[in-house]
């Protein structure tokens, strides 16, 4: 067995090549993303999945080799190695396997059986084992308790022969339990046959999240398979909160299920039914298997369980991450955020076209009054800052906020579109370190209408500011390994980073600290020399920088554009390494690098003799960066509005047609948001006419639906709706949509003990978006330009309280649209 045979065993579609290329790829210290992006033809074009299994692989069969190695060591260092023994390590490669074959020799906490060989038992049980397989044979009038009687020693609290007896029992047990074949035998019957079963507990709440558990079983079978694991998620966190009991067991239609697996110990533990120690053995066999390997093995099947239902539910957090993070830029815009309120009124914050905050202020709707007031201010900051969109935060009040700002744009016969923008992980980055040094001197929530905004303008770039975790796109994303589910997603916000690209000249550091090869530490050194020297004029320029090598420059260079550089391939994706090839190509025309771009990419396209020399999958990957130089890979901007007559979740009725937009996709269905502040289930039952096996083959995070209600609980804020009969066609979304960490109601207030077990994950509430030929790529911090930002007057820092206080702030700093 090596590498190469194990590896295949498990991802037999991946080539075996292409898994040699890309260890030898990783060994050279190439990134994810540029093995999946500039090394095709070493690889075959495999895409960042398959090279993450492969480096994922590597990592375990290292382990399993090291794991190996030191249980070899540690028995021969206990004179125990015997040839057989080492053939049998050598040759195990799941390390249950190996774990139990190592547990005899395994140096343990002081157990009843080591006490027992402490005090001289040893050679009682032997005797009653061997008696009891018919390896010795006791003397004529040699009884158990006679012989025992011999071990007393009072020094050794062993004072008659009964304690002795009990001593050797221990011993036996042990013996009986580090079994390998016995501790196979149960894990097989468990994994194959054994069922999770739950029961209402006697601390079940009244209208519990859980009821669906209150009398449940389910095969164990059944629920190692990915499409069913978010089951066993939702038990283990209602035996977790107490509301459910939890037992592993056989079949229901099965009652001897636990017989066989007690005879099957008795007959391994005695073979001689009339030996003296007959009973003993028997009762060993029994507990053994009860309160050893039965708890063990059940803890194994947990574990597994878990392990395939993190990885399911981490896959799920992953695919909808890079749906959100890859959405629909609105573009290099003016625009103004508006964090929602009630009683400390709407936060309002106007970033320009560069995502550069200007000013702030606040508004309030609670009275008649307020929004007359309000409307004026809302109105003018829009004619005044030449705002191209509103963007309104989801949480509590938002719909009122948004249907206000709607009605005050009609009522003035303004076109500015009012865009819905989820809160989630928007107070996470105004109380962060990233916050505080942005804006030092603002207020938090003044902070969170700003990241509102931005995250219209580009939500990618406003996004890698906050740990992905918050914005809150997974099922079950609390209960699932916390390392696992950081490790992946900082992969796949790494991966969606470099897929779009970032312009060196106006990213800020935590946007250029995902790119492939730099990190924190080198992306706050670009910002420091753009901000000392100015900005980049080529990719060349990079190597000026300290610390910025060679070998980091192949990793990193391809992915970072310069749109303004003399060379036009510095704002394309094509890499350093092929400007040669192209230069000499276009020469040999008598042409330019230019006229290779956009329709004279015709010369290329034609070029066979190329086309072989380069390889055709980078051929194909330069021909589509020069037909579109400096594209950006995400959809463009698209419109979308809810019904304007539902707010609440009261405003739902049974066969009501509403619009709305996919938030979330798990394996049980797909959650919806029509505007109501709660996402209600689209059962994968409900989804198509057709039997659809998985949810992610219909639809995806973003799409925009219409949906018909099935039912609404109001008390428990559960909604059901279904797409039979709906809809013609899904409308892949060309928006970007924003998720919520949590649902909010404005009335009444949401009990969190009575959170339906159907929307355990986390809800996403959707942004509908405009179409807009000028998208902005990346958005511009104010302390990641190089050029110093305009100094605003002292009453900016007034406007948070004066309503009117901002507009003066406004006037000639923001150019017309």
């Amino acid at each position: 067995m090596n590498f190469e045979i194990w590896f295949n065993s498990l991802h037999p579609e991946i080539p075996g090549f292409s898994v040699a290329a890309v260890l030898s790829l990783v060994a050279d210290g190439a990134t994810v993303p540029f093995i999946a992006r500039y090394r095709k033809e070493q690889t075959g074009s495999i895409n960042e999945v398959a090279i993450l299994a492969v480096i994922d692989g590597k990592e375990r069969w290292d382990y399993l080799i090291k794991r190996q190695e030191f249980i070899l060591t540690e028995i021969d260092r206990q004179k125990k190695l015997t040839p057989e023994l080492q053939a049998q390590i050598s040759s195990t490669f799941k390390i249950e396997l190996l774990e139990d074959l190592y547990l005899p020799y395994k140096q343990k906490r002081k157990t009843k059986a080591a006490a027992a060989k402490e005090a001289g038992l040893q050679p009682l049980a032997d005797w009653i084992w061997n008696c009891g397989h018919g390896t010795e044979a006791p003397h004529p009038g040699q009884t158990l308790e006679l012989w025992a009687f011999t071990f007393r020693n009072e020094a050794k609290e062993i004072p008659d022969a009964m304690t002795a007896i009990a001593g050797a029992q221990d011993i036996l047990i042990e013996r009986l339990a580090e079994t390998q074949e016995l501790r196979q035998k149960v894990r097989d019957e468990l994994f194959q046959k054994a069922e999770i079963r739950t029961t209402q507990s006697k601390n079940a709440k009244p209208n519990s999240k859980f009821e669906n558990y209150f009398d449940y079983h389910e095969s164990i079978q059944s629920l190692l398979q990915p499409q069913n694991s978010h089951r066993y998620l939702a038990v283990k966190r209602g035996w977790t909160e107490e509301e459910l009991t939890l037992v592993i067991s056989g079949p229901t239609d099965d009652e001897e299920f636990d017989g066989r697996l007690i005879q099957f110990f008795e007959a391994a533990a005695c073979t001689v039914t009339d030996s003296p120690g007959t009973a003993i053995l028997l009762k060993s066999a029994r507990l053994a298997y009860k309160t050893h390997v039965l708890t063990s093995i059940e803890n194994e099947v947990h574990k597994s369980l878990k392990e395939v239902a993190d990885d399911a539910a981490i896959r799920v957090f992953v695919d909808n991450a890079r749906k959100l993070l890859l959405a629909s830029p609105f573009g290099s815009k003016a625009v103004l955020g508006i964090d929602p309120g009630i009683r400390t009124g709407c936060k309002l914050a106007v970033v320009d076209d560069t995502g550069k905050y200007i000013a702030s202020t606040v508004i309030f709707l609670n009275s008649e009054a307020g929004k007359e007031k309000a409307k004026g201010l809302l109105v003018e900051v829009v004619k005044t800052g030449h705002i191209s969109a509103i963007a309104v935060g989801n949480g509590t009040a938002g719909r009122e906020a948004e249907a206000f700002a709607r009605a005050a744009m009609k009522d003035n016969h303004m076109t500015v579109p009012v865009v819905m923008v989820s809160e989630a992980g928007a107070s996470v980055y105004s109380a962060s370190e990233a916050g505080r040094e942005e804006f030092p001197d603002l207020d938090v929530t003044v902070r969170g209408a700003i990241s509102i905004a931005r995250r219209l303008q580009d939500p990618l770039a406003e996004l890698v500011k906050i740990d992905p975790k918050s914005i809150g796109v997974g099922q079950y994303q609390h209960d699932v390994s916390p390392n696992s589910l950081k490790r992946s997603l900082a992969q796949v916000v790494e991966l969606c980073v470099n897929q779009v690209g970032v312009d060196i000249n106006t990213a800020s550091y935590h946007l250029l600290a995902y790119v492939s090869g730099i990190g924190p530490g080198l992306a706050k050194a670009l910002v420091e020399r753009r901000a000392q020297l100015g900005l980049f004029q080529s990719r060349d320029d990079l190597l000026s920088v300290s610390r910025f090598s060679k070998k980091l420059f192949e990793q990193a260079a391809g992915f970072l554009r310069i749109p303004n550089s003399s060379n036009p391939l510095d704002k394309t994706g094509v890499h350093p390494e092929n400007y040669p090839k192209l230069e000499a190509f276009a020469k040999k025309l008598g042409k330019n690098i230019k006229d290779l771009m956009g329709t004279g990419v015709s010369f290329l396209k034609q070029d066979s003799t190329f086309r072989e020399e380069i390889g055709q999958f980078t051929f194909d990957d330069i021909i589509k960066e020069l037909e579109k130089p400096g594209r950006d890979p995400r959809d463009e901007f698209a419109h979308f509005q809810y019904r304007d007559d539902i707010h609440e979740l009261r405003d739902l009725v049974p066969g009501m047609i509403c619009p709305g937009i996919v938030t979330n996709v798990t394996n049980f269905g797909a959650f919806v948001d029509v505007g109501v502040h709660q996402d209600g289930l689209v059962h994968i039952s409900q989804l198509s006419d057709k039997f659809i096996k998985d949810p992610k083959d219909l639809v995806s995070p973003g799409d925009r639906v219409k949906v018909r209600v099935l039912e609404v609980n109001v008390e428990k804020c559960q909604i059901s709706f279904s797409m039979k009969n709906v809809i013609e066609k899904q409308t892949p979304a060309k928006s970007i949509v924003i998720p919520t960490i949590q649902p909010q109601l404005a009335k009444p207030p949401r009990p969190a003990e009575k959170r339906p077990v159907i929307s355990n994950g986390p809800v996403i509430a959707p942004v509908p978006t405009l179409s807009t030929q000028n998208n902005m790529m990346h958005s511009r911090d104010p302390m990641s330009r190089p050029i110093q930002p305009r100094k605003q007057p002292k009453k900016s820092r007034e406007a948070f309280n004066n309503p009117f206080g901002g507009l003066a702030t406004l006037r000639g700093t923001l150019k017309p649209r």
